[in-house]
């Protein structure tokens, strides 16, 4: 079985990143800062210590709807422009990252791959590392392949079969990639972000390819 090489994707990024460093540090810096604007704009109140915090007001509530919203299309709007990056980086537009039709798809996804990882988290934490792994790239499958939320984690799970470990590998880099990009006064977040979402999106046509 051919092997997914951590290098090769991180490889792939970095040279993908350079052909149009501007385009990609403006999409990062969007959808890093999307899902903020609800509790920017109606911001909680402060919470005493030793005192219990207050129950949450009706705008709050909102704002934190809102908010779980906004992650969403920032979440599907970063997977499609990481798509066609990967694929023709020349061809790569800001309004990319606009992306509405999968949104139920993807927010279905999404709730159902986040309660598999929370369960499988409670059950001894391992579970919980394997499913992240062998599910995540379920998101990709329901932009790239318009698949339903079930579909595309049975797609995710028969892909990265025999990967996992490998898959794994990639993931612990692209954190040590991105916690020495905050450390490096948080701008080198700026180049380590979008070089993590070209490597993964690379790792998915990586695997994608193999399985077929």
């Amino acid at each position: 079985m051919p092997a997914l090489s951590t290098g090769d994707c991180i490889r792939f990024g970095w040279e993908t990143y350079k052909k149009r460093p501007w385009i990609l540090i403006a999409a990062f810096v969007v959808v890093t800062l999307v899902p903020s604007i609800p509790n920017i704009l109606f911001p909680g109140p402060e919470v005493v210590p030793g005192e219990p915090p207050p129950p949450p007001t009706a705008p709050e509530l909102i704002a934190s709807l809102a908010s779980l919203v906004f992650t969403i299309y920032a979440s599907l709007g970063a997977t499609t422009i990481s798509l066609r990056a990967h694929d023709d980086i020349a061809s790569v537009k800001f309004g990319d990252l606009w992306n509405p039709n999968p949104f139920w798809r993807y927010l279905g996804n999404w709730l159902l791959l986040v309660f598999i990882v929370l369960v499988g988290l409670f059950l001894f934490i391992v579970p919980g590392v394997i499913a992240a792994v062998a599910l995540g790239l379920s998101l990709y499958f329901v932009v790239d392949r318009g698949k339903g939320p079930i579909e595309a984690l049975k797609e995710s799970f028969r892909i990265t079969n025999g990967h996992k470990w490998q898959l794994f590998l990639l993931i612990l880099a692209l954190v040590g990639i991105n916690l020495l990009g905050f450390l490096a006064l948080v701008v080198g977040l700026l180049v380590s972000g979008p070089v993590s979402w070209l490597a993964l999106t690379h790792a998915y046509r990586t695997l994608e390819a193999q399985a077929e």
